[in-house]
């Protein structure tokens, strides 16, 4: 950003004129090279989300992307909702989303503020009295501030790149976010579904057992039993419909949808679970190399690392002003005469020689220091933990649907057999029944945990 500057012969001269005309002239040598960018600094952003969940996602800074943005939404709401389209709808469409991407923006115009020179300061006064006239000219820059631009803009730098990272850290939350509230409403769906065949059973049996009690045929004991377990099903019913909406309503409020929007179709079940779980060798490297949080505690060190050289370097000077005067007098007895000078002003170090911001900053540094150590420790220990939950669940999930259901449809099929050899009476039959449900309830809950958790990663 800051490269050789070719001065002219007229600016040479300006130059020699005293420091505040050289304070002028670097100004507005030096203010073309801040800018803002097109973006709103979003292509980092876009760029974490492609190669990592291989989204879109955009700034909607215009009327013109609201409707683009609402389009697409429009569009991918149309269909059934699967976890992907879920999860690209919530990235065009979630408002706290929108919402960072907007503090990235302002990121951005600290650091351009932070580039750009200060501005000097021009004064005029005019004193007049008994046909006198006196008018002074200054133009004050503040020169300190000049000389440590580089510093601070390079400081500035990577708290914007920080605050890149971390929308980016917030798009991939949302991200995760959504996936863990679409496997869930989806597992609430299909856990009414097995429920409401339940209570199906349920209800039948129950009036079986009433009409068999009014005959004698079933002590008040047994008929109890049966009409107890039409009830609890219901109750459970109501109680899972409920979670069903209260997931949905989750859902929704991630997708950042409004009322017109929220008619999507869910399916019905999970999707069947992966034919083999991820292998991840080198996961705590790859976690110390890519977790953005991580990153971003690095990013802060450095930048607290240069503010300490730039405290250390200024700690005896913190204000250095150079004043270009032009006085102008003007008296009825004596010619008109004109004055030229500047004037400096800087702070005297004697109270206070710059050691408790230097103490300030060391110490700033060195905390963040510690705190980047002991998350770096936290992240490999965390990726390890996730991975071993990941593996659990997923043998967990794997091992229902390849023992416990198989199993449990065998002894129903056996059971079946038996009912209809009357070998079995009616009641063994639905006891059976009930052992399966639990079984299918839990092998469902299962799977919802491994999709709603994801991958390691």
């Amino acid at each position: 950003m800051y490269g050789y500057l070719e001065i002219s012969g007229d600016a040479a001269r300006r130059l020699r004129r005293g420091p505040a005309h050289a304070t002028v002239l670097l100004a507005i040598l030096l203010s073309g090279c801040a800018t803002f960018s097109p973006d709103g600094g979003m292509t980092v952003v876009a760029n974490v989300a492609g190669q990592t969940i291989k989204k879109d996602v955009v700034s909607i800074r215009t009327e013109d992307d609201a409707e683009r943005a609402k389009a697409i939404v429009q569009g991918l709401l149309r269909r059934n909702l699967t976890v992907d389209t879920a999860v690209q709808i919530a990235l065009l469409n979630n408002r706290g989303l929108q919402a960072a991407s907007n503090e990235l923006a302002l990121a951005e115009a600290d650091l351009v503020g932070e580039s750009l020179p200060p501005n000097p300061t021009f004064s005029i006064s005019r004193i007049s009295g008994d046909g006198a006239l006196e008018i002074e000219r200054q133009v004050v820059g503040d020169i300190l501030a000049l000389a440590t631009l580089p510093f601070r803009s390079e400081i500035a730098r990577q708290r914007f790149q920080k605050a890149q990272l971390r929308a980016a850290e917030e798009t991939l939350r949302l991200a995760a976010d959504v996936r863990r509230a679409y496997y869930r409403a989806v597992a609430a769906n299909e856990l009414v579904g097995l429920l409401t065949d339940a209570k199906s059973t349920a209800e039948s049996t129950a009036q079986l057992a009433e009409k068999l009690g009014q005959t004698g045929s079933l002590n008040k004991l047994d008929q109890a039993r049966e009409q107890v377990f039409y009830a609890e099903t219901t109750a459970e019913l109501a109680t899972l419909r409920q979670d069903a909406t209260s997931s949905r309503e989750r859902l929704i409020r991630l997708l950042g949808l409004w009322d017109g929007d929220i008619g999507f179709r869910l399916p019905q079940k999970l999707p069947t679970l992966p034919r083999r779980p991820l292998s991840l060798p080198r996961i705590e490297v790859d976690a110390v190399a890519h977790r953005i949080d991580l990153q971003m505690a690095r990013m802060k060190l450095a930048a607290l690392a240069k503010s300490l050289d730039l405290t250390e370097a200024t700690r005896f000077v913190t204000l250095l002003d150079v004043a270009g005067i032009d006085r102008k007098t003007r008296d009825p007895d004596t010619p008109a005469f004109r004055e030229r000078g500047f004037d400096v002003q800087f702070q005297i170090p004697i109270f206070d020689g710059g050691e408790v911001r230097v103490r300030q900053a060391a110490e700033t540094y060195n905390q963040a220091f510690n705190l980047l150590t002991e998350k770096a420790v936290n992240v490999r220990s965390e990726a390890r933990d996730a991975f071993r939950v990941y593996r659990s669940t997923y043998d967990i999930a794997e091992h229902y649907q390849r023992e416990v259901l198989p199993l449990r449809k065998i002894i129903s099929d056996e059971m079946q057999l038996r009912f209809s050899s009357m070998q079995v009476d009616v009641f063994a039959l639905l006891v059976e029944a009930r052992q399966r449900i639990a079984a299918m309830r839990a092998a469902i809950e299962a799977k919802a945990r491994l999709l709603a958790g994801g991958s390691p990663t």
